[in-house]
């Protein structure tokens, strides 16, 4: 080999390691990161993105644009994500109806092979609420109703297939009882038409439902969270209601596309982790009605997986499909 081969050789190790070099010495990221979030503005999680994106812009150096793409059911903006470069500059705000979805209508994307965790951020419960009309003080009460009048009773979700439209349906498979789901084009017009009358309940986020409760244009029945709210001491859990066992959560966290640099998931993690256990971001969950999530990636993928499981249980039980 002569000395010029040689040289192009070494030349081309060098043009290959020069990535992982920058990645080592701290040189991600060099230009924007765009932070795709599949669901409209103005949403439960929105509040979240944009605190989030503020302050992870701030500690990387380089702007978060928070990208809201919604449509398809999330699909359109995970789509996106999941065929963007695995660099680290495209990430995914998303939700647990992330794992739901691939089981309700053809997609391109696996949502775990697909994907690799970033950071869990945090949680949120859902609430059992009620139209002030309807003769029922408890979750007991609430099912005496479905009981004597099978289908009569009406619930709202943000769409089917999302979790709050799967707590109903895990509610009537352990309760044995029917109620007619109503599927709307998102949380806020599910509980309009749910203070307005139309339908009878609605398992409802947080920073939704909570101000009509505190107004009393809503009641509150149970919590689909194991233990019982702050924001809500005095409303028991599903399970202390009588459905032993039952728990429905919706976790919030960042993904990013499967193959996506080791050191460049750890920056984004320990970052992210560092921006979450701040007061400011508390304030914003607790605005919200939700909790700190706080898992390592390895961990959370463990329970992607559990999740889809469990969904994926209730989904076919329940013979859900999308309208």
């Amino acid at each position: 080999m002569d000395r010029f081969t040689r040289r192009a050789l070494l030349l081309a190790g060098s043009a290959l390691a020069a990535p992982a070099l920058a990645l080592a010495q701290g040189g991600f990221p060099t230009k924007p990161v765009r932070m795709v979030v599949p669901f409209p503005p103005g949403g439960s999680v929105d509040p979240l993105a944009r605190v989030l994106s503020h302050r992870l812009g701030d500690a990387l150096g380089q702007q978060v644009i928070v990208d809201n793409k919604p449509g398809g059911n999330t699909v359109i903006g995970t789509e996106a994500v999941a065929k963007a470069p695995a660099d680290g500059y495209t990430l995914l705000l998303t939700a647990s109806s992330h794992l739901t979805n691939p089981q309700l209508l053809p997609t391109s994307y696996d949502p775990i092979k697909d994907f690799v965790p970033v950071a869990t951020l945090s949680t949120s419960d859902m609430i059992l609420v009620t139209h002030p009309s309807v003769p029922a003080d408890n979750l007991q009460d609430l099912l005496a109703l479905a009981r004597a009048k099978p289908g009569a009773l009406n619930f709202s979700s943000a769409g089917s297939g999302n979790p709050n439209h799967l707590a109903g349906e895990l509610m009537n498979l352990m309760a044995k009882v029917k109620t007619t789901h109503v599927p709307y084009k998102g949380g806020a017009p599910a509980i309009t038409d749910l203070v307005g009358g139309q339908v009878q309940f609605s398992f409802g986020s947080p920073i939704i439902v909570l101000p009509f409760i505190k107004s009393g244009k809503l009641k509150a029945l149970a919590v689909t969270s194991p233990s019982r709210m702050d924001v809500l001491p005095q409303v028991p859990t599903m399970s202390e209601s009588g459905l032993k066992g039952y728990e429905v959560r919706v976790w919030y966290a960042l993904l990013a596309p499967a193959g996506t640099p080791k050191a460049v998931v750890a920056r984004l993690n320990a970052e992210t982790g560092k921006i979450m256990a701040t007061a400011e971001i508390k304030e914003t969950l607790d605005a919200g009605g939700m909790e700190r999530y706080a898992v390592a990636p390895d961990q959370f993928e463990a329970t992607m997986k559990q999740d889809m499981e469990k969904f994926g249980r209730i989904i076919k039980a329940a013979n859900v499909k999308l309208d």
